[in-house]
């Protein structure tokens, strides 16, 4: 039984394992595929961000070799009109209560906090964490970091950056830390500051780079999840350091958990469904992603088809008052878990047209660069997973002649006609990224291929050498309308016969 450090109340609660590190530079993709992805298992990786101009910008030198943040830096060089900011000392709900101010009254109550408890010795550090800062989207021009090979195939970011999640009017303008225009996040937070017990949105990986400072991580692992949940499994728990109410929550002493201490220009990676408290060890600023693809995608599915069940149940009581009970449990699945079934089926429906088109070009030698057994495998593994979750949402009420007769126009008119899909800029967008984040996973290179414009003739994708390609066309021709999950699950049968 190890004793945790960090906020709370100092509970004890069993750590049976740590969480391995390995020296990023010496592993291969496939090797982090096969031994933490695919099993979905944590790990910390180390000699990745030696070259990232935020560990100089938005750091100092501090004693033995640490590095502090720079906070002068951020208010004068990112005056963003609005940051969001968790107050570690108040809950509210499952999370801490949440502020908005400009970086600078940030800045100024840190700096404050930490001048009184230096002169005072007394008194506490700033209690204020800033998450959720949307640094890639406010400041596109700024490249504090390039993402690691190992994380460059991330579906959720590629897809925000030429998409919007949402097509019905009454959800798209609704923001909350579920409902983000991307996922790639900085966090900056003086010691002492903490997140409590969550797993990810969607269900999604994560990678966490320490700019500076150290955290101090628990994990649970997602075969004992169920432990920390109240006898209804609907409330979980909110602080492990707290007295945690063994009648509310009967089976939580049995948990037991797996620690990490993750030090300065460190990244570890988080996998689907693990529940994790973090504590800033020190003053520390993070770079946060969350992501998926086709490894983790039944994660999300899985996910949404459970909070689709407990928004039907919470409003069942009024189905036969309602015109559209359906779209009613969409939109409320859209606000409260950050994607809805009709949301989720056009991203799964260009990912598919996406990897089909590549697919397409490596199985040509004579038209490709690139034709060798890992890169088949890519495609044809994401389009299996994709179809096997297709296949399940089948059977979704959602789906239906009568509901889909009755979605918006929005979601209709994006996810049904095939040729106006491929000829969208949104699309070979998409296309475009994917095709080259595979060629930087082929490369292991951290920087990806200039990008090219999208204006530009013939084929998008990297692999293409043909100044002509037909490849849309062929597909085009297999199928012009995708009206539900049948229609897509039938077009990766057409991809894939032989498989």
């Amino acid at each position: 039984m190890d004793q945790m450090d960090g906020g709370g109340a100092g509970r004890r609660v069993k750590v049976v394992g740590k969480v391995e590190r390995l020296d990023g530079q010496s592993l291969t993709y496939s090797e982090f595929v096969d031994r933490f992805m695919k099993p979905n298992l944590p790990v910390v990786l180390t000699g990745l961000t030696s070259s990232w101009p935020s560990c100089e910008d938005w750091t100092f030198a501090g004693p033995d070799d640490r590095r502090r943040p720079n906070l002068p830096f951020f208010a004068q060089n990112f005056s963003s009109p609005r940051v969001q900011v968790a107050d570690c000392s108040a809950r509210e709900y499952t999370d801490h209560k949440r502020l908005e101010m400009s970086m600078q009254e940030f800045v100024d109550h840190w700096v404050r906090n930490s001048n009184t408890v230096s002169s005072s010795g007394h008194g506490e550090a700033s209690s204020l964490y800033l998450k959720d800062w949307h640094f890639v989207k406010e400041y596109p021009d700024y490249v504090a970091y390039t993402t690691p090979p190992f994380f460059v195939d991330d579906w959720l970011n590629m897809y925000l950056d030429s998409h919007p999640m949402h097509r019905d009017s009454d959800i798209a303008n609704y923001k909350n830390e579920v409902n983000c225009d991307d996922y790639r996040f900085v966090y900056i937070g003086a010691k002492g500051t903490w997140t409590p017990l969550h797993a990810d949105v969607f269900r999604s990986y994560s990678w966490s780079a320490n700019v500076c400072g150290r955290k101090l991580w628990l994990f649970l692992a997602p075969s004992q999840s169920h432990l920390i949940f109240d006898r209804n499994l609907r409330s979980s728990v909110y602080d492990i350091n707290e007295d945690v109410s063994e009648k509310q929550f009967p089976e939580f002493n049995k948990a037991e958990w797996i620690e990490c201490i993750q030090e300065q220009n460190e990244i570890i990676f988080v996998p689907s469904g693990w529940y994790h408290q973090v504590y800033n060890l020190e003053d520390t600023i993070s770079i946060n992603h969350n992501w998926f693809n086709a490894y983790n995608l039944h994660w999300v599915w899985n996910l949404l088809h459970e909070d689709h069940k407990v928004a039907k149940e919470y409003i069942e009581d009024i189905r036969d008052i309602c015109d559209n009970f359906e779209a009613l449990c969409q939109r409320n699945l859209a606000a409260n878990t950050g994607m809805n079934f009709y949301d989720f089926f056009i991203f799964i429906t260009r990912f598919v047209l996406a990897n089909v088109i590549e697919l397409y070009h490596v199985q040509k030698p004579e038209d490709a660069k690139v034709n060798s057994p890992e890169a088949t495998h890519h495609y044809v593994y994401n389009l299996m997973q994709i179809r096997e979750v297709a296949s399940k949402m089948i059977s979704a009420e959602a789906f239906s002649i009568e509901n889909l007769c009755v979605i918006s126009e929005g979601n209709r008119s994006a996810m049904s006609d095939v040729t106006k899909i491929l000829k969208d800029d949104g699309f070979r967008r998409l296309w475009m990224t994917l095709s080259e984040a595979y060629e930087c996973i082929r490369r292991g290179q951290r920087i990806l291929y200039k990008v090219r414009y999208l204006n530009q003739k013939g084929c998008l994708s990297v692999t293409c050498l043909k100044s002509y390609c037909n490849v849309v066309d062929r597909i085009t021709f297999f199928m012009r309308v995708i009206r539900g999950p049948e229609d897509l699950v039938r077009l990766i049968d057409t991809a894939l016969p032989e498989r």
